[in-house]
């Protein structure tokens, strides 16, 4: 042995690479020994911009300039490249930042009812073969009774409550409220029969109003819209919350 040292470098280097055309940072491993031209070559395929078009810049991994990589026969090895680095592709054929991810500038493709029914293969007619969801004739027809059904039990329930009336609502999955029956019958923002009710604490979701349209009076945050079978009329007092002992 002569005492010499040798220095093996590793024969590839992981890159960022960002370009002037998108503000996504690719990591790829690329080969010290290829030269400027065939690391374009590569990068056209991962940037989308033409090799003949590209204009490159050397960045070190605290993105400081190093360098232009400007000599196609060169070497990538040859600068000073390492792993965590950053080259920089720059467009010089005209392409704008954002514009192979803005879809803004893409023709919306529009099908219409009739060209969608007549097409074989869709979810539409996958669903009408094996008779699921709304083309189960069966199943909706049981379903639309039950909801109607389930209707009537609401309207007979709002007939046996009156505004005035104290009442305590139970909501699933929510606590016991108490509070003030303040109207009771149909509304414009959904179907069906609703109880309007001012609960004894801020525990509600309006002031008596709901998109735009008032029902009844009531403080901020006191009011609510509810289904009659969750609303229990009866002798229920109202709390002061000790405001007596002020």
């Amino acid at each position: 042995m002569d005492g010499s040292i040798s220095v093996i470098t590793n024969p590839s280097v992981n890159v960022r690479l960002t370009t002037t055309i998108s503000s996504f940072v690719v990591t790829k491993r690329f080969d010290r020994g290829i030269s400027i031209a065939e690391l374009k070559g590569k990068l056209e395929m991962v940037v989308g911009v033409p090799a003949s078009s590209m204009d490159l810049e050397l960045f070190s991994t605290s993105d400081t300039l190093l360098q232009k990589l400007d000599n196609d026969n060169a070497l990538l090895g040859s600068y000073p490249v390492d792993d965590d680095c950053r080259i920089h592709v720059i467009d010089q054929s005209g392409g704008q930042l954002g514009e192979f991810t803005d879809v803004t500038k893409v023709e919306k493709f529009v099908m219409s009812n009739e060209s969608y029914e007549k097409r074989p293969e869709t979810a539409r007619s996958f669903m009408k073969k094996q008779c699921l969801g709304r083309y189960n004739e069966e199943e909706m027809a049981r379903k639309k009774a039950e909801s109607a059904a389930k209707e009537e039990e609401q309207k007979a329930a709002a007939e046996t409550i009156s505004v005035g009336d104290r009442c305590q609502v139970q909501v699933p999955g929510q606590p016991t409220k108490f509070g003030t029956v303040m109207f009771v019958g149909t509304t414009d923002f959904k179907p069906g029969h609703w109880v309007g009710v001012k609960y004894d604490e801020p525990l509600g979701k309006n002031d008596g109003s709901c998109e735009g349209k008032r029902y009844f009076e009531c403080e901020k945050n006191y009011g609510a819209f509810v289904k009659p079978l969750n609303v229990t009329v009866g002798d229920f007092p109202e709390e002061n919350y000790g405001l007596d002992e002020m």
